[in-house]
């Protein structure tokens, strides 16, 4: 397992960061420094949700990053496809950050802010490491954000709507719900951590951030829903339309093809057979009907 340690601030605090880790070394990590067993075994269930305990005086969070969505399917919407899960194990003398796949803010904050001496405490590093996790679904909800004005525009501006619009605002819909429920069990954590002196104004911008994503994604949802009924009523609006068309022809045609029906059945002894101007006078009632049919058609406004 690639694993890496260091000292904060040259004080007695180790960080230890494990990458992809077997349960053995998960095993041995958790003999040396105490961990619970039951912890230990969220820490490696790849589709843990986000989640916060505290067991012998060490504080266990997991969080979900989010991986980068352009280089995913649309139609993988799934909680592992979408993100990456890593678990911290802090007190105040150790720090242990344990998940699958490299992750570069690891490497950011321990350059940035532990090597440079801006973070002296495991309570810092792990605020630290809960922005940087929040960060990572400001992006999306941008992306997301302009793919609902993209549809908007073409559902108004463009007279003929793509028939499968309905998916692919599903298809976002879905993705915004999912990162909403991650965001949502995420505020256990955030707000279970508690923190003095330096740090307290790092928790405070996390919570702010927090409470800014959480805003967000509820916008795209409300407007991913208004989209979804407003196509809908312009799809019914459409059938509606073609039923009114067909209905009109079913209205003119009705009493024409009464009228042909009943001089079609040529009886020996109809009457109006014999006339001379029958035929005329026909063609002249079925004309007449349909104007007088036009004309209530016009003053109820249906045309």
């Amino acid at each position: 397992m690639p694993t890496t340690s260091c000292r904060i601030n040259d004080a007695d605090i180790d960080w230890i960061d494990i990458s992809d880790p077997s349960k053995n070394e998960l095993i041995e990590v958790s003999k040396r420094y105490n961990l619970n067993r039951y912890t230990l075994r969220d820490s490696l269930d790849p589709d843990h949700l986000p989640k916060y305990e505290e067991h012998n005086d060490t504080h266990f969070i997991i969080v979900r990053i989010l991986k980068d969505i352009d280089s995913e399917s649309r139609n993988q919407q799934t909680i592992q496809s979408l993100s990456s899960k890593i678990a911290l194990f802090f007190n105040k003398n150790f720090i242990i950050s344990i998940h699958r796949n490299e992750q570069s803010i690891i490497h950011d904050i321990k350059a940035g802010f532990v090597d440079t001496g801006k973070i002296t405490s495991t309570t810092g590093v792990a605020i630290r490491i809960l922005r940087d996790v929040l960060h990572s679904y400001e992006q999306p909800a941008i992306k997301l954000s302009d793919e609902i004005d993209f549809f908007e525009s073409k559902l108004f501006l463009k007279k003929n709507t793509p028939s499968d619009m309905i998916e692919d605002i599903y298809y976002v819909k879905n993705k915004a719900g999912l990162y909403k429920k991650l965001l949502v069990l995420s505020n256990e954590v955030i707000n279970s951590l508690i923190t003095e002196g330096e740090d307290r104004p790092a928790l405070r911008d996390v919570r702010d951030l927090h409470t800014k994503l959480m805003l967000l994604y509820d916008q795209i949802l409300e407007d991913a829903n208004n989209l979804l009924n407003i196509y809908l009523s312009l799809s019914a609006r459409k059938t509606n339309d073609v039923m009114k068309i067909l209905t009109v022809f079913s209205v003119f045609f009705m009493p024409l093809t009464f009228i042909v029906g009943v001089y079609g059945m040529n009886f020996k002894f109809m009457p109006e057979l014999e006339y001379k101007w029958g035929y005329p006078l026909s063609i002249a009632s079925m004309v007449i009907i349909s104007v007088i049919i036009y004309i209530w058609f016009k003053r109820k406004k249906w045309l």
